[in-house]
C-alpha cells in the first residue's frame, strides 16, 4: 500500500511480510495504511478494495514505541476501544507492565495475559 520507503514503514511492512509468510497465522494480514483507513469500514472497502482485510482492522502495528503508545492511548481514550497492554515480548519469564493511569479493567485483562503466557509455557 504504502508509497515512502523509510525506516518508519519498513519496520510495518517487514512485519506483515513476516506474518504473511508464517504457516500458523490464520488471519488476514495487510500491508502498511493509514490508520483512519484501516479502522473505518467504508474508507477500507470504498478505497482499498484489493484489501486482504472483510472487516476494519482490530490489530495495529506501528513503526515504534512512541508511535504505538500515542495510537494505542488515543484508541482507548478517545475511541472507547477495548486496549490491553502494553505486552513486553521475548522475555524468559511471562511479564507485563502496568502503567500510571491503569484502571481495575487493565490491570485484570494483563493479568489474565500474563497467566496465558505462563499456562503456554508450561506446555513447552
Amino acid at each position: 500500500f504504502g508509497s515512502v520507503d523509510n525506516e518508519g514503514t519498513r519496520k510495518p511492512r517487514d512485519a506483515a511480510r513476516r506474518l504473511r509468510a508464517d504457516p500458523e497465522v490464520d488471519f488476514p494480514v495487510d500491508g502498511e495504511m493509514q490508520a483512519d483507513t484501516a479502522v473505518v469500514e467504508e474508507m477500507l472497502n470504498g478505497t482499498y478494495d484489493f484489501s486482504e482485510l472483510a472487516e476494519p482492522a482490530n490489530v495495529l502495528v506501528f513503526p515504534n514505541l512512541e508511535a504505538g503508545n500515542i495510537g494505542y492511548k488515543l484508541l482507548q481514550r478517545l475511541g472507547g476501544a477495548e486496549a490491553v497492554g502494553p505486552m513486553l515480548v521475548g522475555m524468559d519469564r511471562p511479564v507485563h507492565v502496568l502503567q500510571r493511569g491503569d484502571e481495575v479493567k487493565d490491570i485484570v485483562n494483563l493479568a489474565g495475559v500474563a497467566v496465558v503466557d505462563a499456562q503456554e509455557r508450561e506446555d513447552l
